[in-house]
């Protein structure tokens, strides 16, 4: 079963391996067979906008880190090689198979050998080492006095299982993820543990996204149109785009003090996303955020989106089935009557 499991393993590497070869072998002046097949091109919209509709996952970066790790300290991105990419992915797979015979989920050794356990595989594939693309370093840049001021009176928004000194008071107490509401935005695309789908769709002057986390929903007008009254404020913000060649830019604001991505100030938070289809399959989406009142200067991640028709947008039913929330308040209430003795 090891061998198996350590074969998938190499045989991932090798892909990455000969990819990288032909590379060198192609610097090296050697001869290259040439394809006949046609070079791939951007499909258009009848309308003639760049399509980037589909069904799209991020499941496969699940574990792939936000920012540089540490194994990779004082490297650029761009100067990882498909060998230390393919090391790392592996190094993913042990750690996430590990942690799964640690949970009981592998009791009989059988994960990497069953359709049972292909996810694990799926969720730490990987094509990039980390996220973080600028700053050059692949750190979050440091935050600014006012940033820092704001992080540490920030109200405490527990996830439910903080332990005893964490305790909630209501649901007020827990974050926005747990009570049903949003994830917010760039939070509704970042991989997480689950609900990694989402459905792109388009019009005449539009673009559509669906959520599978929490169900959300953006509408992007092409149209020209400013921005709404800074009255009026959204937990996924109001969003404005446009074409540059065939990548959609997207430029956010507007933003709700609760739901600004990572306690930004909601006045000067600017997202600019774009949207660029590199292959039949994929799309490369990057963020840029700007808040100079919250980092000390823009930064930009990205994360590719693989077409994936085998798992479209399901239902989220998560108020109506959310005993999570209704739980972790019920044992919130239990522990502090069994400290007060009663």
């Amino acid at each position: 079963m090891q061998s198996r499991k350590v074969a998938r393993w190499v045989f991932a590497g090798a892909l990455l391996l000969a990819a990288a070869g032909t590379a060198v072998a192609g610097r090296a002046g050697q001869s290259q067979p040439k394809s006949s097949a046609k070079p791939w091109t951007v499909a258009r919209t009848p309308w003639g906008d760049p399509d980037l509709q589909g069904n799209y996952t991020n499941k496969y970066e699940t574990s792939t880190p936000f920012e540089r790790p540490a194994g990779f300290e004082g490297r650029r991105l761009e100067d990882v090689t498909a060998q230390e990419l393919a090391e790392a992915v592996k190094r993913r797979q042990q750690d996430t198979l590990d942690r799964a015979k640690f949970l009981g989920g592998d009791p009989e050794g059988r994960i990497g050998n069953s359709a049972e356990f292909r996810d694990i595989y799926e969720i730490t594939k990987g094509s990039r080492a980390w996220f973080v693309t600028d700053p050059p370093d692949g750190k979050v840049p440091p935050l600014t006095p006012e940033g820092q001021r704001r992080a540490a009176s920030a109200p405490r928004l527990v996830s439910g299982n903080d332990g005893p000194e964490g305790l909630p008071a209501g649901p007020e107490d827990l974050n926005l993820w747990n009570r049903c509401i949003t994830r917010g935005l760039p939070g509704s695309m970042i991989p997480g543990v689950y609900g990694n789908s989402y459905r792109i769709l388009q019009g005449p002057g539009w673009v559509g996204i669906i959520y599978e986390m929490v169900h959300e929903a953006r509408v992007i007008r092409l149209d020209g149109r400013p921005h709404i009254s800074k009255a009026i404020r959204l937990d996924m913000g109001d969003a404005r785009g446009r074409w540059e060649g065939d990548t959609l830019i997207v430029e956010t604001t507007n933003f709700r003090a609760r739901s600004a991505y990572r306690n930004a100030n909601p006045d000067t938070l600017r997202l600019v996303e774009r949207f660029t289809r590199a292959a039949a399959d994929r799309i490369e989406w990057s963020v840029t955020v700007d808040d100079p009142s919250t980092w000390t200067r823009p930064w930009t991640f990205a994360v590719p989106l693989t077409v994936n028709d085998r798992e479209p947008v399901y239902e989220y039913a998560c108020h109506e089935g959310n005993y999570g929330l209704h739980n972790i308040l019920s044992a919130a209430r239990a522990i502090e009557r069994e400290r007060e003795g009663r």
